[in-house]
């Protein structure tokens, strides 16, 4: 049987989304009638669908390797007036299967979307491919867009150390905020580089911790007495005290950011030294130059996986990953109910990886696979040259 096909890209892009979407493609446009959503869930319901063609296809195929997500995604609130409208596209154009690229609003909204068919007494098969920046979806050991971002910060971090050391009779501090909203994988991996304990991070902030403003302080101090300067790296999703945390909300998402600078403005007020804030910014989820290459396997990996999901006439699930019991190495596909990932909720970065950093950081290895010069013993630490 021909099926007729709808695929879309929810939510933030990532640098290897379109790969899942290229390889999903590829296997499956000569054998049903593949069409694509503009710009995710707000153009399913909005009805805005283009009908899949050769050159179409060929072009999306050739945007495998181009981060950003080539049908548009953004966010969409899908309150119950946006599932109806959805429901209403799909229906009016006969579709058999929908497809939706995404992290967890994007999974919820594919369950509610196949929940409402159902009571509409409407066949429709439903599978989710995974991807996010952030690694805080449920129901697999990671997704695809994670190892890339994680690869970014940790390099940028450890070059950031070196550059702040060269610095430090001017700049003493540098604070640097990552993505994570509220889980903590992506700034805790900013040491995943870190060779030499002068390097640091030589303190990380993490949304699962509490985070307390005068254990803070103490290991800035600390580290500038000891190397002459310090970098700190926060995740977005800290709580500072008092409510000096600072987020906007834009289509029914909160924003969050903001506390690399309020924690400089206090470091500069109480010690005096002079502080950076940096913000990693876009470049976390979008730089297709420092992409990890299994990551980009794993995307494609994915989209070959939902295309034999689909042959396979299984619905109401999301591609996974499971890692292997006796090998941390070793990935396995297989396909997750989406009640189960909706069950699994905001995926934390567990207290095992947060008490023991090198324990991630073995966890994570496998999924960066990247050839990282070792930097030598800094040559200069402090006031004083560094032994060698």
């Amino acid at each position: 049987m021909r099926k007729k096909i709808l695929i879309g890209q929810a939510g933030g892009p990532t640098a290897v989304i379109n790969a899942s979407l290229a390889a999903f493609v590829e296997e499956l446009s000569h054998l049903h009638h593949i069409s694509y959503i503009v710009n995710g869930y707000e153009g399913l319901a909005n009805n805005n669908i283009v009908n899949g063609t050769d050159a179409l296809h060929d072009q999306i195929i050739q945007h495998r390797n181009v981060p950003g997500a080539c049908l548009g995604s953004g966010r969409y609130p899908s309150d119950e007036t946006a599932i109806k409208k959805s429901l209403k596209t799909i229906m009016d154009r006969n579709v058999d299967v929908l497809v939706m690229i995404g992290g967890n609003g994007t999974m919820a909204a594919l369950a509610q979307i196949e929940q409402l068919a159902r009571e509409n007494k409407y066949k429709l098969q439903v599978i989710g491919i995974p991807k996010t920046v952030d690694n805080d979806l449920g129901g697999t050991d990671h997704a695809p867009g994670f190892a890339s971002a994680a690869s970014y910060v940790a390099q940028s971090c450890v070059d950031n150390s070196r550059d702040l050391m060269a610095m430090n009779n001017f700049e003493q501090v540098r604070i640097i905020e990552t993505m994570g909203r509220n889980s903590g994988w992506l700034a805790a991996a900013s040491g995943f580089f870190t060779q030499h304990v002068s390097e640091g991070p030589h303190y990380i902030g993490l949304p699962e911790k509490s985070f307390d403003l005068e254990e803070f302080l103490e290991v800035v101090k600390s580290s500038i007495d000891k190397y002459g300067y310090c970098l700190a790296v926060v995740s977005e999703g800290v709580r500072l005290p008092n409510g000096l945390s600072r987020s906007k909300e834009v289509n029914g998402r909160e924003v969050l950011g903001g506390v690399a600078e309020t924690l400089k403005c206090i470091i500069e007020e109480g010690m005096g030294v002079n502080v950076r804030a940096e913000t990693l910014g876009i470049n976390q989820r979008c730089l297709s130059l420092d992409s990890s290459s299994i990551d980009f396997q794993e995307a494609e990996q994915c989209g070959t996986f939902a295309a034999k999901l689909l042959q396979n006439n299984i619905t109401g699930v999301m591609v996974s990953f499971s890692r292997g019991e006796d090998s941390l190495n070793y990935m396995n596909l297989i396909d997750v109910p989406l009640r189960d990932v909706l069950a699994a909720g905001e995926r934390k970065l567990p207290d095992e990886f947060i008490k023991d950093l090198p324990k991630y950081y073995k966890w994570l290895s496998p999924l960066i696979a990247k050839n990282h010069m070792v930097y030598p013993t800094p040559i200069i630490k402090g006031d004083v040259y560094a032994e060698t």
